[in-house]
């Protein structure tokens, strides 16, 4: 027993080659925003992330690499996300346009419309995201 079990894990995309991008980047120190669908929170019935509270950054080997601390939340329609939240997310994207497309991608796949129930599931600009901020307060890699 450590003293990160009691930590709830924090999940960055689905396990392979993105979740490792993702992590790499939150571990080096660009990626200290992220953006979730609402319906994912409601689907799995999952409180939404508050400021101040801490989990357990995992691996897709499911190892605990880093504790993060959330420092901001908000719930915003798609089309309000801006580029500095954009930026911070730490996977090179130049502008809102790109980021938005890449994460259109990936909501649009078969895994998170698993998870949301629905198969045939799309954003549009109305669409509520949790746009979420954290800090890394220690790497245990």
């Amino acid at each position: 027993m450590t003293a990160y079990d009691d930590l709830p894990p924090y999940l960055l995309g689905f396990p392979g080659p993105l979740r490792d991008q993702l992590v790499a980047a939150v571990l080096n120190g660009a990626k200290t925003s992220t953006t979730g669908l609402l319906a994912e929170y409601e689907a799995e019935r999952e409180p939404l992330p508050e400021p101040g509270a801490r989990s357990l950054l995992v691996d897709s080997d499911e190892r605990g690499v880093a504790v993060v601390e959330v420092t901001a939340v908000e719930v915003l329609r798609l089309a309000d996300v801006g580029l500095g939240h954009a930026l911070d997310e730490g996977e090179g994207y130049t502008s809102v346009a790109e980021w938005r497309t890449a994460h259109e991608e990936f909501w649009h796949s078969e895994p998170v419309r698993t998870v949301i129930g629905d198969p045939g599931f799309t954003v549009d600009d109305d669409t509520l995201v949790i746009a979420e901020r954290f800090r890394v307060t220690e790497r245990l890699v």
